[in-house]
């Protein structure tokens, strides 16, 4: 058998939400099913440790899509051409995109569609290439998979899809991440915040996430309690950062608030979240939520929103709050800062709750699901 898969966004140092799900899961599957040859296609040069086994067999097509424009000549006359050359079984296509001008059985990996919901976070180009063709790719794959009953939930609703086509697939972590000792912590918080207590943002840095109102919460929760507790973001700088931007340079606690960009070490991330009192991830919108799980991994307590798949994923082992409420935001900060017993209790039940999400599970599921759409 022969599947065919696109590994666009299998990028050296570039791993991002959707990248590291295709890794995660392709790294597994092509060793564990080496009866089968999987064709991994690319938009430009690989680097080789992307080539996870013998039966992997890489082609690269152009032209490097990374532009609506792009996306549609790659997707739908790239693609098709190497269909016609390979034949293969089944495409599989992590991120959303497939062929449209295509036969072959394609199953669509469909994370959300934040953007039916929150067009604001994207570029106007990328937001009518969304509107226009997600539909369609929903529509056209024989299978969907998604990341949550949530966005489950919301491809039915909102493109009217069959509920019998789509499968939950839940997110795993990165399983290298754990509890530190409190020596290791220490020496983290003199590194990045001068020995003082943190809070922690891991993710991008763009409107859906809702940094504003988290930095404008913080701001108000340093105000009411005159804490010296800080609060670090790491996440590269998306689409819209110029409103940020302004928003800290208006609030009184901006020397207090540190940019860290993307750190690409995943040890270093995890000592950060480690050293940290709580993550707060208090996105307005989200498919399932990584950093959440990691937290819990690495026995830090986690802040984060009452809304979209949020409480479907970390269960009672997080302290919920309105994302458009600042007042509730800046309430669970002083809460937590404030409660250690409070913060133990949700650290316990985030390492019950983080086993039930691996990315071995994720990959058993995918396959399943592979399996399935073939012999159909």
């Amino acid at each position: 058998m022969k599947i065919a898969v696109n590994t666009r966004l299998l990028l050296k140092n570039k791993l991002e939400g959707v990248g590291w799900f295709t890794y995660e899961t392709l790294k597994r599957m092509t060793v564990q099913h080496p009866d089968y040859k999987f064709y991994f296609i690319f938009d430009r040069s690989y680097n080789q440790e992307f080539i996870f086994s013998k039966n992997i067999i890489p082609v690269v097509i152009g032209p490097p899509s990374r532009h609506p424009v792009l996306w549609y000549i790659w997707f739908n006359w790239s693609l098709a051409s190497v269909f016609k050359r390979i034949k293969p079984d089944l495409f599989l296509s992590p991120e959303g995109y497939i062929c449209l001008n295509t036969n072959v059985k394609t199953i669509n990996v469909m994370h959300d569609i934040a953007y039916e919901h929150y067009p604001e976070s994207i570029p106007t180009l990328v937001k009518a290439y969304y509107k226009y063709y997600y539909p369609k790719f929903a529509r056209k794959a024989n299978r969907i998979a998604t990341v949550s009953e949530f966005s489950k939930n919301d491809l039915v609703k909102t493109y009217q899809i069959e509920p019998d086509k789509i499968k939950v697939i839940y997110n795993g972590c990165n399983e290298s991440f754990r509890t530190l000792n409190e020596v290791e912590n220490e020496i983290t918080r003199q590194k990045w915040s001068g020995g003082k207590p943190y809070y922690i943002y891991v993710g991008g840095i763009n409107p859906r996430k809702n940094i504003n109102n988290l930095l404008l919460a913080f701001d108000k929760f340093k105000t009411d309690s005159q804490s010296d507790i800080k609060l670090l973001l790491v996440g590269k700088k998306g689409f819209g950062f110029e409103e940020t931007e302004k928003a800290l340079n208006h609030l009184k606690s901006k020397y207090d608030i540190k940019f860290l960009g993307r750190i690409e070490d995943s040890y270093e991330v995890n000592k950060l979240i480690s050293a940290s009192i709580a993550m707060t991830y208090v996105s307005v919108f989200e498919g399932f939520g990584i950093p959440c799980l990691e937290a819990m991994r690495c026995g830090t307590a986690v802040i984060t929103s009452n809304t979209s798949s949020m409480p479907e994923v970390c269960g009672d082992a997080a302290l919920y709050v309105d994302p458009l409420s600042i007042e509730s935001i800046s309430g669970a900060l002083k809460t937590l800062s404030a409660n250690a017993e409070l913060r133990q209790s949700l650290v316990e039940k985030g390492a019950v709750q983080s086993q039930k999400f691996s990315w071995q599970k994720t990959t058993d599921l995918l396959w399943e699901m592979i399996e399935e759409c073939i012999n159909e």
